[in-house]
């Protein structure tokens, strides 16, 4: 068994193929897989009329990196206090034969709750996803849903394709009665496998929704049906094994494309601290972090639209034009456009906030990874606030 932060191989003989005669479709080569443990596996061969779309069978890999869907809890009512335990391969065992549908492999590249997801982590599944492309039809991911949204969106910034990058997770671990973590990961490689999710940005895929990876969002702790991208809405729905699309092929409106080098590393990417305004908010908490952390950027989950008390917009407005600051917003629909922002001027009548720029759309996580990405560009404020009216902030 590798070790949960390596890459899996591929190697020759890494598993035993017998074939079957087949009386039902003698275009598809049908074959049972005796796989052996974290080799990269294929499912599949020939022509079907249930491929999505494809003239042949399209190739879809699985990553697997943990998070709920891959973990057991101690009994059946457990969905609560549970540990990661399951690999890629023993996910792909409890779901139905896709043979019909795609060719298929999987490869574990790490196995952890998604809590600890970190600059390092991100930077290695987009390395990865950005390699096997050009192999592949599509991406499926299978990741936590804590962090999900997060990953989605930097995917999304990142790397540009009218391949389908397809995250799925859940909610409930594999050993809980009515476990959503099979279905969820089934129906996600079926969304992969269909021509009609090409040209749609990164897609999540859970609890029979298809969702933008740009907008959605996980919007309760416990249930099943938590991500959610309310202003917006979801892009599709998974019925009774079909994929169906409310709207034509289209990635969201605004999208600044990132074009990361492959030796980027997590040092790289800048500091970028997430503050929650409230009230009373002592402002010593803003001071310690900017002296201690010496952040390049921070970003306010603000009271309403882009509220903060004036004490604290007089505080913020002293670090000056060249340190960005985004104000994003505590409530999970909505958005922060310019016009919230406060006018307060400084002693010679200026805008004293000349560094604060507006979210739009974009919660606090997703924020900070817009603007550390903006400033791994180098980009001046001018440039942030640009890239930013794109979501209709700025």
């Amino acid at each position: 068994m590798t070790s949960a932060l390596d890459s899996v191989s591929v190697s020759e003989g890494g598993y035993d193929i017998e074939y079957e005669d087949s009386d039902v479709n003698t275009e598809l080569q049908s074959f049972r897989i005796k796989y052996r443990s974290n080799s990269v596996i294929s499912f599949g061969s020939g022509i079907s009329e249930t491929s999505g779309g494809y003239d042949t069978l399209p190739t879809i890999k699985v990553l697997g990196t943990g998070g709920t869907i891959a973990a057991k809890g101690g009994s059946s009512h457990q969905t609560a206090g549970y540990q990661v335990d399951l690999t890629i391969e023993d996910l792909i065992k409890s779901i139905p034969d896709l043979s019909t549908t795609c060719n298929l492999e999987y490869e574990q590249i790490l196995n952890i709750d998604s809590k600890e997801f970190g600059p390092r982590e991100l930077l290695m599944l987009h390395n990865k996803v950005k390699a096997d492309l050009s192999q592949y039809d599509a991406i499926v991911i299978t990741h936590g849903t804590d962090t999900m949204e997060e990953t989605a969106f930097f995917l999304q910034m990142t790397i540009n394709t009218y391949k389908p990058i397809v995250l799925c997770g859940s909610m409930r671990p594999s050993t809980a009665i009515s476990s959503d973590g099979p279905m969820n990961l089934y129906q996600a490689i079926v969304i992969a496998s269909t021509r009609e999710s090409r040209n749609r940005g990164v897609l999540v895929a859970l609890n029979d929704t298809i969702g933008s990876g740009f907008y959605i969002t996980k919007s309760n702790a416990n249930s099943l049906d938590t991500f959610k991208s309310i202003g917006q809405g979801y892009l599709g729905s998974f019925v009774n094994n079909e994929v169906h699309y409310y709207y034509p092929p289209a990635k969201p409106l605004g999208l600044k494309s990132f074009n990361l080098p492959t030796s980027i590393t997590p040092e790289d990417l800048p500091e970028v601290p997430i503050l929650f305004g409230h009230q009373g908010l002592n402002n010593d908490i803003i001071s310690v972090v900017v002296q201690n952390m010496k952040p390049k950027g921070l970003v306010f989950a603000t009271m309403g639209a882009g509220s903060m008390a004036d004490s604290t917009n007089k505080l913020v407005g002293q670090y000056g034009p060249e340190f960005p600051v985004v104000y994003s917003k505590r409530a999970m629909d909505g958005m922060v456009p310019t016009g919230s922002l406060s006018k307060l001027k400084d002693d010679k009548g200026n805008p004293l906030l000349s560094n604060v720029i507006a979210s739009g759309y974009l919660n606090p996580q997703k924020s900070r990874l817009l603007l550390q990405l903006c400033l791994f560009e180098k980009m001046s404020n001018e440039g942030i606030r640009k890239v930013f009216k794109g979501v209709y902030g700025g």
